[in-house]
């Protein structure tokens, strides 16, 4: 259901905010993005998450950084068709950006016309889709710095392999084979003008050239679904994959089976592993329902459909893009075992 434009302006920076939050907003601005004082930041947000953006905003006016704040229900009705002009026009000229927003069904267009922007004029971007307090209490206070230095270690491991192999006691077993033509990207919290980067941070990714096998989700799985069926560790979802697309999948929950299918079958490439990936943030210790840090939860994530190409090279599209995460993986890179049981067996 959309819902109207409002005709007030929120101001964020008289906005009351839980101080459990400045913690996890200093380490946004100060830490993954390093705003210098003399940097335009643009701060995307919306009524779900007023308090959040108010917090980032007062660690913005410590800083002395210009910044403009939108509210998106200020601007235009949800769910978004497009983004809204005066956020496309005020990202041209800004240096930084900040994303956080409890996103609707079917907005993902307008998050690609924003990250298209992003893209072009090399803006650091923070990509905090579906931020709460719970994360910015946990996943948003992670030790970033000993993050990236562990994805590090990992993404010179992978780079140099042509297959990684992932196994759980839940029944996952699957075998990615790696394409020399794609890039590996590292998005540990450590954000540069290379590629934006989803808060909190902690993953190394690429397109795989071709995933075999079976993945039994026991974690979430992404976009609107994951605040639909939250945390799947009592009633998982199993999927099998034959030559990069999904063959099938079954879950006791016939609704979360008939959803999942469903949103896999949009377009032509919705069915495809566009994405495979390892979370890094060993600060986190269990997944928690919610798709922004759970992908992050160290192990095997993998995402059917938009394999992201501007950064990973590959040369197909697709209009969705929906991750899975299981729990407590086995994995190999090559013949070298990096992974036992959820815990990495490379140092930080």
């Amino acid at each position: 259901m959309s819902t109207s434009v409002r005709p007030d302006h929120v101001q964020l920076n008289k906005l009351p905010f839980d101080p459990e939050f400045i913690p996890g907003a200093g380490n946004a601005v100060k830490v993954c993005l390093r705003i210098e004082p003399s940097e335009r930041v643009c701060v995307i947000t919306d009524e779900a998450t007023l308090e959040i953006a108010a917090a980032i905003v007062a660690e913005l006016e410590k800083l002395g950084a210009p910044y403009r704040a939108w509210i998106l229900e200020e601007l235009a009705d949800r769910p978004l068709v497009d983004l809204p002009r005066e956020i496309l026009d005020d990202l041209e000229l800004s240096q930084v950006s900040i994303f956080a927003v409890k996103v609707q069904r079917n907005e993902l267009r307008s998050r690609i016309q924003m990250t298209d922007v992003v893209n072009r004029r090399r803006i650091r971007h923070a990509h905090m889709v579906n931020i709460n307090p719970q994360i910015m209490m946990e996943g948003m206070r992670a030790d970033f710095q000993r993050v990236d230095r562990l994805s590090q270690k990992v993404v010179e491991l992978v780079r140099k392999a042509s297959r990684i192999h992932a196994k759980t006691s839940a029944g996952t077993d699957l075998t990615a084979d790696l394409n020399p033509n794609y890039r590996w990207l590292k998005t540990s919290g450590i954000i540069s003008p290379e590629k934006w980067g989803n808060l909190p941070g902690g993953e190394i990714f690429t397109t795989p050239g071709e995933v075999n096998g079976t993945f039994v989700i026991d974690g979430v799985v992404g976009d609107y679904l994951c605040a639909k069926f939250g945390n799947l560790r009592d009633t998982p979802l199993t999927i099998h994959m034959k030559a990069n697309r999904l063959t099938e999948a079954h879950s006791e929950n016939r609704e979360l089976e008939d959803d999942f299918w469903k949103y896999t079958h949009t377009d032509a490439n919705s069915d495809r592993v566009g994405e495979f990936a390892i979370g890094t943030n060993i600060d986190l210790k269990d997944v928690i329902g919610e798709i922004l840090q759970d992908e992050k939860y160290p192990g095997v994530h993998i995402a059917f459909g938009n394999p992201y190409g501007a950064h990973t090279g590959a040369d197909w599209d697709s209009t969705t893009h929906i991750d899975v995460v299981g729990r407590k993986f086995n994995i190999w890179v090559d013949e070298q075992q990096i992974m036992r049981e959820g815990k990495f067996l490379v140092e930080a």
